[in-house]
């Protein structure tokens, strides 16, 4: 075979990979969540992947747009009928390693995304922090706030990240406290 056929079929098994994991997600994703699971099932670097996502956003088999000011992607209709047809492309190896990969690096993801702190400097002496919890996929809780200096503002942050099973109930309750 020659070097430029094998990197067509190298080509081809990454693309159906892609649409294999965003049809096993069949929700919205951010990309740079695709790409960690990507690359730890097969070792691309992220400017090959960002050449295959942008390939199969052109093609329209993967959608992209923004949801609570982030960008996600997700697959379309015309993807999963494309996975459908081009699923044997992927290797077996490939999808028990994708199959097992996938399980461990989503729940990874789920529970890392769903505590979320972070802060914007709008001047020297003024940081806007948002801090939220996020249920698949859903914002169930965010507070927005200001403070005055990039100290207070990290503080609050680390406090969030670490903290905001604790917090999140105390808040409720001084909401919902009505005495």
């Amino acid at each position: 075979m020659s070097s430029n056929a094998e990197n067509s079929t190298t080509l081809a098994e990454n693309k159906v990979l892609i649409l294999y994991i965003l049809n096993l997600i069949d929700n919205d994703f951010k990309e740079d969540d695709l790409f960690k699971i990507i690359t730890t099932i097969n070792n691309i670097n992220y400017f090959y992947f960002k050449q295959l996502l942008t390939d199969l956003i052109d093609s329209k088999l993967v959608g992209t747009y923004t949801k609570e000011e982030e960008p996600v992607i997700r697959i379309t209709s015309e993807g999963k009928n494309a996975y459908t047809l081009t699923k044997d492309v992927l290797p077996g190896i490939l999808k028990l390693k994708a199959d097992n990969i996938f399980k461990k690096e989503l729940s990874a993801i789920e529970e890392e995304s769903s505590i979320i702190a972070e802060f914007t400097p709008k001047s020297e002496n003024d940081y806007t922090i948002k801090c939220k919890i996020v249920e698949n996929n859903e914002t169930i809780f965010e507070v927005k706030t200001s403070v005055g200096s990039r100290d207070r503002a990290k503080r609050i942050v680390d406090n969030w990240n670490q903290n905001a099973t604790k917090i999140y109930p105390q808040i409720l309750n001084l909401l919902l406290d009505n005495e």
